[in-house]
């Protein structure tokens, strides 16, 4: 697939917000007046920007609010009608503790962790659910998801140690994706043959591509990067995402420098992870256009 850079933006930092407001709601960090508003500013700051940029990628900006129709057969639709939620429920709790210093309301962060978990959950199934993309169509993408929002939401709750030992965590579980997402389209048997149904009378090639120009398929559906290249990106992530946070992490004494350094490089690595997410994903009409 095409890893649009808008993409990109929409699934890394939508995915730190709604983490972050996770740990939020369960009261990690417990803040009052001015610290609560910057904390609770940065929550809403990455997961209301992280939504936005997603409308970027329409080609008329106007069909964005078609999102929030089809609820009932969408993912789509139901990470946007979720994400109004999960901020909705937020917005009393945050008022009663940056304007009153008051925590009365607090019994809604609870329900606002999981709202915001389910929205993270809803955004991964937009991918997870397509059978015609068989590295993300796994149980293993939502799982994936929703660590890396619950990693970055404890690194960004200043909760380090916690967020050390979930690192190691996304790691394992980043380099079980790669691994198996590898094997995806080949252990689903769709070949050329199977494509056009031609396989039963001989090996099918292709005579001429299916275009003569570029077109939106090719645009958006048909990308490939070197496995050279996604080698090297897979260890630069690797060590971004979790090998130098959590050294910094778990070694390190925790101060807030510390923590903002090692928030800045997870950053880097999860939209290293997030390109590589994309662009390693073989859309099964990809077989079309191979001359192979």
């Amino acid at each position: 697939m095409h890893p649009a850079p808008s993409v990109i933006v929409f699934t890394s930092i939508s995915g730190l917000g709604f983490g972050l407001f996770m740990w939020l709601g369960l009261g990690f960090p417990s803040f009052t007046g001015m610290a609560a508003f910057g904390v609770y500013f940065m929550a809403y700051a990455l997961s209301v920007g992280g939504l936005l940029s997603s409308v970027l990628h329409l080609a008329n900006k106007k069909n964005a609010i078609y999102a929030f129709s089809q609820w009932q057969t969408s993912w789509l639709s139901r990470e946007g009608i979720l994400s109004v939620i999960a901020l909705f429920t937020f917005a009393p709790m945050a008022i009663a503790q940056i304007f009153f210093a008051s925590d009365s309301l607090n019994w809604l962060g609870p329900i606002g962790s999981a709202l915001a978990l389910i929205t993270v959950f809803s955004t991964s199934m937009i991918y997870a659910q397509l059978k015609t993309i068989p590295r993300w169509h796994m149980p293993l993408t939502p799982v994936l998801y929703l660590t890396y929002a619950i990693a970055g939401g404890a690194l960004l709750s200043m909760q380090a140690k916690v967020a050390g030992v979930l690192l190691i965590v996304v790691l394992a579980l980043q380099w079980a994706y790669w691994t198996m997402g590898d094997k995806r389209l080949a252990e689903t048997g769709s070949d050329k043959g199977t494509a056009t149904g031609l396989g039963s009378i001989g090996k099918v090639r292709m005579f001429e591509s299916a275009h003569t120009a570029r077109n939106y398929i090719l645009d958006e559906m048909f990308f490939t990067v070197g496995r050279k290249h996604s080698q090297k990106l897979r260890m630069i992530s690797t060590v971004l995402i979790g090998v130098v946070p959590v050294l910094m992490l778990l070694l390190l004494p925790v101060s807030m420098p510390m923590a903002i350094a090692a928030l800045l490089i997870h950053v880097a690595g999860v939209l290293t992870s997030r390109w590589l997410f994309f662009a390693e994903a073989e859309h099964v009409v990809s077989l079309y256009y191979s001359r192979g």
